[in-house]
């Protein structure tokens, strides 16, 4: 893997401030991508590239590898990244994106992969040879745990994401007052790399997302939420969150939006939640049934790990090498 970006930029490249910073960084990071052209492309049979080879400008380093060094490009996105972020049009970066480069890239590119329907559809105006992909996760070396529903404790409900998600909980602050003012006794954790605005509920809990500590913050949730907004951008998404709850043994509630329908089956593994009156429902089914947590969350498990993780998928994604 050869990332553009160092970890230090990074840290800091979605962050306010840091101008010089990110502008030294991203200079690095084409110089980085000259030392990848020059000593390794040429020595390829493929170069799989995810999103794109650079994070700004035209597709420059795409076109060299496809028509300079005639490589097989394997091109792979798992967002509507033709589109602009609603939530990211004002970050630094965002000003120097060229979205209008995925479709030139889909159409050098020797197959495409996609992360679902929605994405493959827009793909194939470039491309005939294109394959859904879904997100897989590693269910034997990092999410190979599975949460105990049967301590005692309160529920906690929890969402992660990072700050550009955080649009998508403006239609669940509601649901969580609306129950908390029922009575129900629960934490409601936000796992994210920014904290949220104060939104006047009890029991809020904000924990700064870490790779360290990602799989252990999520084990403490009893039910995961994935909220989203039904837009052009979100229906791109390919249920990152939803799987990742799910193949820990929590039990997902979600937006019918993007690939979330796909993966989530209403009552069997978690729940597909509309209206506010299908979320409070959802949610009070949860947390008054410590019994009905856990029989979803082993079910969310057994669809991960049959149909979402890198054991299942191996052969559909070595297929697109051939």
């Amino acid at each position: 893997m050869e990332p553009f970006l160092s970890a230090n930029t990074w840290d800091i490249i979605y962050k306010p401030g840091h101008t010089v910073s990110k502008v030294l960084g991203i200079l690095h990071g084409f110089l980085r991508r000259t030392g990848v052209l020059l000593t390794q492309v040429p020595k390829a049979d493929f170069v799989f590239i995810h999103r794109e080879a650079a994070p700004v400008g035209p597709p420059v380093i795409e076109w060299l590898i496809a028509k300079l060094f005639a490589k097989r490009i394997i091109y792979d996105f798992d967002d509507a990244i033709w589109l602009k972020d609603p939530a990211g049009e004002q970050t630094f970066i965002s000003k120097l994106k060229w979205q209008q480069k995925v479709g030139q890239i889909c159409c050098w590119a020797y197959k495409v992969s996609c992360g679902n329907a929605y994405l493959r559809d827009y793909a194939r105006q470039f491309n005939p040879h294109v394959i859904i992909n879904p997100t897989t996760l590693d269910t034997e070396h990092l999410h190979n745990q599975m949460r105990d529903q049967h301590h005692s404790e309160r529920p906690i409900i929890g969402w992660t994401g990072t700050h550009t998600t955080l649009r998508h909980l403006d239609s669940i602050w509601p649901v969580l007052r609306r129950l908390q003012n029922e009575g129900y006794d629960f934490e409601f954790q936000v796992i994210c790399n920014q904290r949220p605005e104060q939104q006047h509920l009890n029991n809020l809990k904000f924990v700064s997302w870490r790779k360290e500590t990602e799989i252990e913050d999520l084990l403490q949730l009893h039910v995961g939420l994935m909220p989203l907004v039904d837009d052009p951008w979100a229906r791109g998404k390919c249920a990152f969150k939803a799987l990742q709850y799910m193949a820990l043994g929590i039990p997902a509630l979600v937006s019918p939006v993007g690939m979330n329908t796909e993966v989530v089956q209403e009552g069997h593994n978690g729940y597909i939640c509309d209206t506010e009156e299908e979320w409070c429902a959802g949610l009070r089914k949860l947390l008054d049934n410590q019994q009905l947590r856990t029989q979803l969350g082993k079910a969310a498990r057994c669809t991960i790990v049959e149909r979402y993780s890198v054991k299942s998928n191996k052969d559909n994604f070595l297929a697109l090498f051939c």
